[in-house]
């Protein structure tokens, strides 16, 4: 997903080089005004997708601690799947 956006952030400003020699007119604004709008949103995904790994990383690390305890208790214990790739 990241690289898919960066591939479009690059090539809208690769796109946008030759258009900033010519001098800016309204095509050009509404250009860098999309570019500007798409490196915010690149960014705010880039955040939440730190978020969610975040809360991921937080709920395995629960899930292991309640296994523990549940295997110390005489509970029924499952060993834990591998991880998929």
């Amino acid at each position: 997903m990241k690289t898919i956006v960066r591939s479009i952030l690059s090539a809208a400003i690769f796109a946008t080089i030759p258009l900033a020699a010519q001098g800016p007119d309204a095509e050009d604004q509404q250009l860098l005004t999309l570019v500007k709008e798409l490196t915010v949103t690149q960014a705010q995904i880039a955040d939440h997708e730190s978020k969610i790994e975040t809360k991921v990383t937080d709920l395995a690390e629960a899930l292991r601690v309640a296994r523990i305890f549940m295997s110390r208790a005489g509970g029924a214990h499952k060993p834990p799947l591998p991880p998929k790739k």
